[in-house]
């Protein structure tokens, strides 16, 4: 590599693709993956189950950490994982059409592809980030935050969005569910491929000196107890995560169960869209709508002190489930109601999910500035998958509109607990 490339931000077009390259796979096992399961005949409860395991690997995201590190190489890693993840796209589409009899075996070979999905898609987002700062300096990573965040929410637009249409537009063509998810895989391995193969090219060797640690699973292990073990030693610790976890309930069980009452049918309690509605509302709009909440409020927290938003943050998060409380009263008469509903309540979340920074911030302590990239996405996965895995059955025995009033209900109760908790300390 030539001289002052590594500080030059010229030539860096890799940037954009590579982290939007990683929104495909992430975004097929984080929304897409519920609807495939409902497609497949998989039940509410069942269908939730598994699509909460999926965020298994992420929340084990910062064991890998180290032993990721250790491996070095991160271009080759990103190269062949991405390959791999081609590969798996492929084997995915191959099981919808090779196996689709309503039997518990066909519904697990759809989850052991997804996770072994979700488990490199993990594995190269901790690549990804390494292979970035190893790249650039600091001037020049903050240089291209921007980019980085349009290309991934762009990627996951137009692969929660586009692909979902694309699917049940094939739907009405074909009249054959299996065939439909088919050829929307082959179209998702095909977008990566291009990625992955632009990526062999794209990728430079990072600069001259680059160390590649060797080191076992087991020494990564005990590296991330270690840190662990600081965190433990934090004043309070165990209690902020306990406030989080409720401030973000509400969130959980509503993460998978505003799918189930978009797509179920108007018999059960639900709105009975397409794919085609669910796409451009939950798809396109929602994660645009996640996206403005999400950047907003952390702009917000720049120019205002936390101490004084915290509250308006909190008070956010518990909206959503009161936004499709209403929809089981006044279901929406058009696309563009649903629209507005949708675009409310995710903006809600993305606003609001900004105050869970200040926890990660609180646990991980100033001294370990760089724990706080790794311990954010694990943290946020271990407290909402429970109440998202969950969801599904408590929809299944309570009913939407009964789900949605007892999901609405507590949000208060998880406010008054984080004042009774004085978690005021966070914020100091």
């Amino acid at each position: 590599m030539q001289k002052g490339t590594r500080n030059s931000p010229a030539g860096h077009w890799w940037v954009g693709t590579l982290f939007g390259a990683e929104e495909i796979p992430a975004a097929i096992v984080t929304y897409v993956a519920m609807l495939m399961f409902l497609q497949a005949d998989a039940g509410a409860a069942l269908a939730t189950g598994y699509c909460g395991l999926l965020f298994l690997p992420w929340v084990l995201k910062s064991f890998m950490r180290q032993r990721v590190r250790r491996l070095g190489y991160f271009r080759l890693q990103l190269q062949w994982l991405e390959l791999s993840l081609v590969l798996l796209l492929m084997l995915l589409a191959f099981v919808f059409v090779g196996y689709y009899p309503r039997v518990l075996t066909y519904h697990f070979s759809i989850f052991a592809n997804l996770f072994l999905i979700s488990l490199l898609t993990a594995w190269h987002e901790l690549a990804a980030r390494m292979y970035y700062e190893r790249m650039f300096r600091p001037r020049l990573q903050r240089l291209f935050n921007g980019p980085k965040i349009v290309a991934s929410q762009s990627a996951a637009v137009l692969t929660y969005g586009l692909l979902i249409m694309f699917v049940g537009a094939l739907q009405v063509i074909y009249r054959r569910i299996p065939r439909s998810w088919n050829e929307g895989c082959y179209l998702a391995a095909g977008l990566l491929l291009i990625f992955a193969l632009w990526h062999l090219y794209a990728l430079r060797r990072p600069p001259v000196g680059d160390p590649h640690l060797q080191g076992s699973a087991m020494q990564a292990v005990k590296a991330e107890i270690e840190v662990i073990d600081r965190i433990r030693r934090k004043p309070y610790w165990l209690r902020c995560v306990g406030v989080l976890a409720l401030l973000l309930l509400p969130q959980g069980l509503m993460f998978y169960s505003r799918v189930l009452f978009l797509l179920s049918p108007t018999s059960g309690g639900g709105l009975g869209c397409t794919l085609i509605d669910l796409g451009f509302a939950q798809g396109t709009i929602g994660v645009i709508a996640f996206s403005v909440g999400l950047l907003l409020g952390r702009q917000l927290v720049r120019w205002v002190e936390m101490q004084r938003v915290f509250w308006w943050m909190a008070v956010a998060l518990g909206l959503s489930p009161l936004i499709y409380l209403l929809m089981t009263f006044e279901p929406p008469t058009s696309l563009l109601t649903l629209c507005m509903a949708t675009f409310q309540a995710q903006f809600f979340f993305g606003f609001g999910l900004n105050l869970a920074m200040h926890f990660v911030r609180y646990i991980s302590g100033e001294r370990y500035r760089n724990t706080i990239n790794y311990l954010y996405i694990p943290l946020i996965a271990f407290v909402l998958l429970p109440p998202m895995a969950l969801s599904g059955w408590l929809v299944t025995e309570l009913g939407f509109r009964h789900f949605f009033l007892l999901d609405a209900l507590l949000a208060p109760l998880a406010w008054l607990v984080a004042w009774a908790s004085r978690c005021r300390f966070i914020l100091s």
